[in-house]
């Protein structure tokens, strides 16, 4: 059979897609990834994380760089304050659990957190006893801040490729995307996306849908694009300059989130003078 090729357009004010992440430190690639495009799809789709990923991790994928971005970070402050209360500061002070019970009898309806607990996690920190009653109780009331970096792509744009022989299946894909089962975003939930994604079905190969497509209207301030600008295709291993990545999603079940390696190459895509335009609702 042969290929069949589905773009889709990742544009958007912010886009940040992690590979090497961890609480005090997100990071994004230049470029969006494999996982990322594929989990935007199974959502769309309206897939659960620990469903099969099916044919959506057999596609073959690719990804323009029309508008590469700039990187941004953020300064990010978490944890400082009194409240919200953590279940461990209620159990081991008292002071803190009679104020919460107040403002709980105050609000109607069932309040915000109000809920029982199987268990409660964590261990107590900080306690001693509180010199009239005897108590023990948190000597901590209040907690520091944790300033966390976090790095974001502004005012780029990107057109993702999914090639498979299964027409009808990605004619499924991109009505999903248009119409999607769940929340979409482009690498974090931060960063929801603008406009139209779904782009058009092309009967040819990853490399010859690129050329045959013209490049992305600009975003926001950012630069004038490349009249030939960066693609990364995916490809079969052991091919001269290719490289291996990491991101090859195979579940994204939360107890055995798994990925493997595939290989790209990246190329330069020349524009053909025909190219179609792309009809976009902003």
């Amino acid at each position: 059979m042969s290929p069949q090729v589905l773009l889709v357009r990742l544009a958007a004010p912010l886009q940040s897609w992690g590979v090497v992440s961890r609480f005090s430190r997100r990071d994004t690639q230049p470029r969006p990834t494999k996982s990322g495009v594929i989990g935007l799809c199974a959502a769309a789709l309206g897939l659960d994380r620990a469903d099969d990923l099916g044919a959506l991790a057999k596609v073959r994928f690719g990804v323009r760089a029309d508008h590469p971005g700039t990187p941004m970070r953020d300064y990010h402050v978490v944890g400082a304050g009194r409240f919200p209360v953590r279940p461990r500061d209620v159990i081991t002070d008292h002071r803190r659990a009679a104020k919460l019970a107040t403002s709980m009898a105050a609000a109607e309806g069932v309040a915000f957190g109000q809920h029982e607990l199987a268990d409660w996690y964590g261990a107590p920190k900080y306690i001693g006893s509180e010199p009239d009653s005897g108590a023990l109780v948190s000597k901590q009331l209040s907690r520091n801040a944790l300033v966390t970096e976090r790095w974001y792509l502004a005012d780029a744009a990107f057109v993702a490729a999914l090639e498979h022989p299964d027409r009808d299946f990605l004619s499924d894909v991109a009505a999903a995307l248009e119409h999607p089962k769940r929340l979409l975003w482009l690498g974090r939930k931060a960063c929801p996306p603008s406009g139209t994604l779904a782009g058009p079905l092309i009967a040819d190969s990853i490399e010859e849908a690129f050329r045959r497509t013209a490049l992305l209207p600009r975003q926001g301030n950012g630069l004038s694009p490349s009249l030939r600008p960066w693609a990364w295709v995916e490809t079969t291993p052991g091919t001269t300059t290719a490289s291996p990545v990491q991101d090859q999603p195979v579940s994204f079940d939360p107890e055995r989130r798994t990925h493997s390696t595939r290989w790209e190459v990246r190329t330069r895509v020349t524009i053909a003078e025909n190219a179609t335009e792309w009809d976009v609702i902003p």
